[in-house]
């Protein structure tokens, strides 16, 4: 018997870990594939607070070690099924576990354009975080492929730091709110590819260039670029709890600054929780919270 069972082993979880070590919770943590999260495959961590040019791996080990040593257990187990009750009972291809309360810090993941060397340049040229990777393409040549409120935020960010951005869109009107795309048109070093893909990714050991295809005519173009911005959406890792915690429209747990869910005992953290920042910062917040609010769920 667990007293908190985390499920995902990003910054959420394992900060999660961390504070309900601390509190000497008997923990455990389970990940279906690798601990860090997303994060891991990021090369230079620049918006940390006080950890400036860690690597994402520097940063995924260093917190792996920090909740290993204060006592966690954390398994490469992929979570199955999961049942609520006033025991909480969590199942694995391996194991069933029971414990007292249930953290859900599954994450996201950034939807892919589906293009052929797309995993491959991935921190090298192909980036899905503008705020995090941007600063490293001042002066650059850039483009972004969305066409959603998270695409035209991110060509406004790049554009005040980039000498070009193109912003490649499937269709020629916008998903995103009309006040943030006038805004975008004003700024005059954005040029608009629409009714266009990305099609294909040219590489010289970083990406160099990509191929856009008009939808209507046929038209491949080459755009030199140095670095992409894939702004097509996320998907949240939370199929296997559908049953049990209310999801909104998109597939995110409905759970509060409490990171509390709709069921006692039951919290959520990090990009898989309904909110308006998913960043690095806010998933370790999260973990933060959940723990606590678990821990005070736990001593009551």
């Amino acid at each position: 018997m667990y007293d908190i069972i985390i499920v995902g082993a990003g910054p959420a979880g394992l900060t999660a870990a961390i504070y309900a070590c601390r509190a000497e919770k008997k923990t455990l943590v389970l990940e279906a594939k690798t601990f860090g999260g997303q994060i891991i495959n990021t090369p230079d961590i620049a918006n940390y607070p006080v950890a400036p040019n860690i690597s994402g791996f520097d940063f995924a080990m260093t917190l792996y070690n920090q909740a290993k040593d204060l006592g966690a257990e954390i398994k490469i187990e992929k979570v199955t099924e999961f049942k609520d009750g006033p025991v909480k009972t969590v199942v694995t291809p391996k194991n069933t576990y029971e414990a007292k309360t249930v953290i859900l810090a599954t994450g996201a993941e950034n939807r892919k354009l589906g293009i052929a060397d797309e995993d491959k340049l991935i921190g090298k040229g192909i980036s899905y975080c503008a705020t995090c990777d941007g600063n490293f393409f001042r002066k650059k040549i850039v483009a972004v492929a969305g066409g959603g409120n998270t695409a035209v935020e991110d060509a406004i960010y790049l554009a005040d730091l980039a000498e070009t951005v193109y912003l490649i869109h499937r269709r020629d009107t916008f998903r995103a709110d009309a006040a943030m795309v006038s805004k975008l048109k004003e700024k005059p070093n954005v040029k608009f590819v629409l009714n266009a893909t990305v099609t294909k990714l040219i590489s010289d050991a970083r990406l160099t260039a990509i191929e856009v295809t008009d939808k209507q005519t046929g038209e491949v173009q080459t755009l030199p670029v140095n670095g992409l911005f894939v702004a097509v959406g996320q998907v949240p890792e939370n199929e296997n709890f559908r049953a049990l915690v209310t999801l909104d429209a998109g597939g995110y747990i409905v759970a509060g600054e409490n990171c509390h869910t709709n069921l006692p005992g039951i919290f959520a953290a990090g990009d898989n929780r309904v909110k308006e920042v998913r960043q690095l910062v806010t998933a370790a917040a999260d973990g933060a919270v959940a723990a606590t609010e678990a821990i005070k769920y736990l001593n009551m």
